[in-house]
């Protein structure tokens, strides 16, 4: 059987539909797995071995039909499902396709009424019913993640001081309300006495420069330094995840690592939250932690996030217990 997989971004997005490409690669062998995504998310995907070809989203959505067609695929599993894979399918009308239900009413009715009527369910296992009918079912082996040995880091690349273990603080998101305020990241990584790296896109560079600045000795700012994949080597080599809600956030739950992880804006109940494998020898499940601040009247007030606080406060990062997070990272650091 021959599978087109569709996902178009973003970064933790892709990263949580590996368990889909995985599973089916695995308990289906005759199987040959295709993903189309977008020109910059090709690089999470191009070293994972149980993809065996990506397809790229062009500008024409007729000149990609054309390509695709030349596949003969036998279905299509779409993982996006938005008005372009709509497209797609329809222009593939004799293929077959299982699309993913993204419950947008439901989250929707809890970001506009504030009344939660989504599934307790990880999108990974939404993700994962889109393949039931061919008898996939989840290997419970949580994300996949792959870093060529190329970008692989090594301890010429880190200051002296961080060779002996160091916490890795993702400070960056997609949106601001997903972030804390840089004085808040500051007053954390103050309080935590232990070498950190900062990670984030070029666009953290900034930010992570005045961050840093407080403690050049203790923590390293690594944003814009180095690409994706050596961001998620570095995180794969951390002590313990401190991150907000976004891309490597997953990365580092794909490496089985302990992450405290701090939501402002976004919810876990949306089925987002950090996903592990449920294996006996793996216990950062259980200690991994979530700091939100529950039951603010204006919280989830979006599915994504903004540019700012709607209504200015930006209380549910602002009355984030900066000292609460520091003593948690302590004990498990310990430990």
């Amino acid at each position: 059987m021959k599978f087109l997989i569709i996902r178009f971004s973003s970064i933790g997005d892709i990263v949580l539909t590996t368990p889909v490409v995985r599973c089916i690669k695995q308990q289906l062998p005759d199987a040959k797995i295709h993903y189309l995504t977008k020109k910059s998310y090709k690089n999470i995907l191009e070293h994972n071995p149980y993809v065996d070809s990506i397809h790229i989203l062009q500008e024409s959505i007729s000149d990609l039909v054309k390509e695709l067609r030349t596949e003969n695929f036998d279905y299509i599993i779409d993982l996006h499902n938005n008005l372009r894979t709509w497209r797609i399918k329809t222009a593939l009308n004799k293929i077959p396709a299982y699309s993913f239900n993204k419950l947008n009413y439901k989250k929707w009715v809890l970001t506009a009424l504030k009344i939660n009527k989504l599934p307790p369910v990880h999108i990974v296992d939404r993700y994962l019913k889109t393949v039931e009918a061919f008898g996939v079912i989840n290997d419970n082996k949580g994300l996949d993640y792959f870093i060529p040995e190329k970008d692989e880091i090594t301890f010429s690349q880190l200051p002296t001081s961080h060779l002996h273990g160091y916490i890795a603080m993702v400070i960056g998101a997609a949106l601001n309300t997903k972030k804390l305020p840089i004085d808040k990241l500051a007053e954390l990584c103050k309080k935590i006495e232990h070498p950190i790296i900062l990670l984030g896109g070029p666009e953290d560079k900034q930010d992570g420069d005045a961050i840093a600045a407080t403690d050049n000795m203790k923590i390293y700012n690594a944003c814009g330094k180095f690409n994706l994949n050596q961001s998620a080597d570095l995180i794969k080599k951390a002590k313990l995840v401190i991150s907000h809600d976004t891309g490597l956030m997953h990365i580092a739950a794909a490496f089985q690592k302990i992450i405290l992880s701090v939501w402002g804006n976004t919810v876990p109940e949306f089925g987002m939250y950090p996903y592990f494998a449920t294996t006996p020898t793996s216990n950062n499940k259980e200690e991994s932690r979530m700091f939100e601040i529950k039951n603010l009247h204006c919280r989830p007030c979006s599915k994504i996030g903004y540019k700012k606080c709607p209504l200015g406060h930006f209380k549910c990062m602002q009355l984030q217990d900066t000292d609460l997070i520091a003593t948690t990272t302590h004990s498990l650091i310990k430990k």
